[in-house]
């Protein structure tokens, strides 16, 4: 294990001052996650991520699109949040946007971070870092936006899918029923506590809760009432 590790470190070390390979593969195959690459302009989805609940071949659209539709989305997103916005489509730091772009920019994401940064974790009774998080919140909620609408698409084109025996669910429902599933878990409240304080992703729960209740399209699916929780009057909105 030690030479391994010695072995991958010398590699690394042999990297400096010599051009960046863009075209190098950048993390493991096996690796359940996917990337945005900012200094490339690219998203990266290893082979781990490709399977259940994410995507199955074997799954209606509905499901695909709120798993692995929604990380497609996220990662796109993350080209124009508080990071990727500051990268040209070649991946070299520049400010491409205009100052009227970027104040209405900065508007809108502190509508972000002032919302999440209510969310209290139970678990350790602290609340989520809205700055510190806002650019996976800023992915979340664009990713799932973007997602449901290219599902709507696809429905328009090859028409609705069959409805799933035994479930009293539409497609629709089942899309963010998904997605809020891909984020189901339990944490201990160590893991709760290193992950409020350090963390640049929301908690599990809150990565529901968040995007689900700033969606038009997840208030239509479950008819919330208006001023519901889960539809409130007033809801956040970057892309």
């Amino acid at each position: 294990m030690l030479d391994a590790l010695r072995f991958e470190a010398q590699q690394n070390f042999n990297k400096l001052r010599q051009p960046v390979d863009k075209n190098k593969w950048s993390t493991d195959p096996a690796v359940v996650n996917a990337f945005y690459n900012p200094n490339r302009n690219d998203i990266v989805f290893p082979a781990g991520i490709l399977q259940p609940l994410f995507y199955s071949q074997h799954f209606p659209k509905s499901l695909n699109y709120g798993g692995i539709g929604v990380v497609i989305g996220h990662e796109i997103t993350h080209g124009f949040d508080d990071k990727g916005r500051q990268f040209d489509k070649d991946g070299n730091m520049m400010q491409w946007w205009n100052d009227k772009t970027i104040r209405a920019f900065r508007d809108r994401t502190q509508c972000m971070i002032d919302q999440y940064s209510r969310y209290k974790i139970s678990e350790v009774d602290l609340y989520v870092n809205g700055r510190m998080t806002q650019g996976e919140n800023i992915a979340d909620n664009g990713g799932l936006k973007q997602s449901f609408r290219a599902y709507r698409k696809w429905v328009s084109q090859y028409g609705e899918e069959m409805d799933l025996p035994g479930l009293n669910l539409t497609h629709d429902q089942l899309f963010f029923l998904n997605y809020a599933q891909i984020w189901c878990g339990s944490m201990r409240p160590e893991d709760a506590l290193s992950k409020v304080r350090s963390s640049v992703h929301s908690p599990g729960p809150i990565r529901v809760l968040g995007p689900l209740s700033n969606s038009h399209d997840f208030a239509r699916a479950y008819n919330c009432p208006l001023g519901s929780p889960m539809n409130p009057t007033s809801k956040c909105s970057v892309w």
